[in-house]
């Protein structure tokens, strides 16, 4: 049994999910980015994948954004939400199903994809070590995720006008990894060359309140357990909005939201990977190299 907390509520996800489906497209610009960020990556490695899973998959963004240089891939699509899975399936096969209990068998798929959905995991290690073990040898993890950076200013102004009204703070604002959280999690599960790096999306918003409506229409809104479970105050949103603008907005009057996107990447162990160098094998010197002089470990530069 897994001892990890349990941080979000899955079940709320799963139904804010489902309400998201049917007019998801008026809202699906974040994931188009970080879906073709993956298809780019994906056509940069040069290799075929002949059976792939869309972990997450949404309404099938990232089937849309397909590379044009892999048409033979089997793309199949799994998201935690029925309602999601079904307009996934005009892409290709799909099934609902929680990425905490992968169905899928041993070594039976040379890649598997998640575009922004594994944040959401309370289980996170042992989603990955699940992936893992479904990937055939030297087979591909690549995955975006929301990071830490994301929607700080959200978050500061929320927690600012919380306190000013009602004296407290509550969590409003989920929590998401960082890159050495991730890096850990990929060595833990068992991948090989585990890689995590970031990039930064700014969107610009007229208000807070229309920040707010494009997070409810992505399926992307908070579902921490310890939130408040009452929806929030009137004058705690209007002293918010205020806030945001006095402390963020620009010349136009216009707020800017940060999403941090981090991309990980990983493979199942195969022989034929590259593999680190031994300590001392080195066959030229780095001091050779750059025109200086080598000194132990134990030696100061310069020294006597």
């Amino acid at each position: 049994m897994s001892q990890n907390p349990i941080i979000f509520d899955r079940g709320l996800s799963r139904r804010r999910r489902d309400r998201a489906a049917a007019r998801f497209d008026e809202f699906d610009f974040l994931m188009v980015e970080a879906a073709d960020h993956l298809a780019d990556r994906l056509l940069d490695l040069r290799r075929e994948f002949n059976v792939v899973l869309d972990l997450g998959a949404h309404t099938g963004v990232l089937a849309k954004v397909w590379p044009a240089g892999l048409e033979k891939t089997w793309l199949a699509h799994a998201d935690l939400s029925p309602a999601m899975a079904a307009r996934a399936a005009t892409h290709g096969p799909a099934l609902a199903c929680d990425e905490e209990a992968l169905p899928v068998a041993e070594a039976s798929l040379d890649a598997v994809l998640s575009c922004l959905s594994l944040h959401w995991v309370n289980d996170l290690p042992g989603a990955l070590v699940q992936i893992r073990r479904a990937l055939a040898p030297d087979g591909l993890f690549l995955a975006s995720v929301l990071g830490g950076d994301t929607l700080v200013e959200l978050r500061e102004v929320l927690s600012a006008a919380e306190l000013e009204v009602t004296g407290g703070i509550s969590p409003r604002v989920s929590p998401f990894a960082d890159i050495p959280d991730l890096g850990g999690l990929l060595q833990r599960a068992g991948f090989a060359l585990p890689v995590v790096d970031s990039d930064a999306l700014t969107v610009t918003y007229d208000n807070l309140f229309a920040l707010m409506a494009d997070l409810r229409g992505m399926g992307e809104s908070n579902v921490v357990l310890e939130r408040h479970k009452l929806p929030t105050r009137r004058g705690v949103l209007m002293r918010a909005a205020e806030i945001y603008h006095e402390r963020f907005a620009d010349a136009d009057g216009r707020i800017p939201a940060t999403f941090q996107i981090l991309t990980m990447t990983g493979w199942a162990p195969d022989a034929s990977q590259q593999k680190p160098l031994r300590p001392g094998s080195a066959r030229n010197r780095l001091a050779d190299a750059v025109g200086g002089v080598e000194a132990s470990a134990g030696d100061k530069a310069g020294g006597d």
